[in-house]
């Protein structure tokens, strides 16, 4: 997986393998920094009673796809329990995106920089 910033946007690519796992065919996701209301590194709450569909889900490894929860629809490519990113979102497909990378601070406060947001406190 592999984000960047251009123009106004933040760009999401996932390569084959996550689009398989996820079920999600589109290489990319595109959000306007104006939509993301706020980007966070705390672990995102999750509950048994989420829908998953589609999507992979194995306790402990990997949680993929489209999920409907009592917030709304989300895109969650998470796969271990560490290194979030958390994207809330506005006026969107989907109600939030959930992710695990590498540098997740880094591009948490990128993110809020970009949209002219000061980045809030994580636990």
């Amino acid at each position: 997986m592999e984000l960047s910033i251009e123009r106004d946007r933040l760009r999401i690519d996932l390569n084959p393998w996550e689009r398989i796992l996820a079920f999600f065919f589109n290489q990319t996701l595109e959000i306007p920094l104006n939509h993301i209301r706020q980007a966070t590194i705390s672990k995102p709450e999750t509950d048994w009673k989420d829908v998953r569909l589609p999507g992979t889900f194995l306790p402990g490894v990997i949680k993929a796809g489209t999920y409907y929860t009592s917030h709304g629809r989300e895109f969650w490519y998470a796969t271990h329990d560490e290194n979030y990113l958390t994207l809330e979102l506005d006026d969107e497909f989907y109600k939030k995106i959930v992710l695990t990378i590498e540098q997740n601070q880094i591009w948490r406060d990128r993110i809020n920089q970009e949209k002219g947001a000061i980045a809030p406190f994580d636990q």
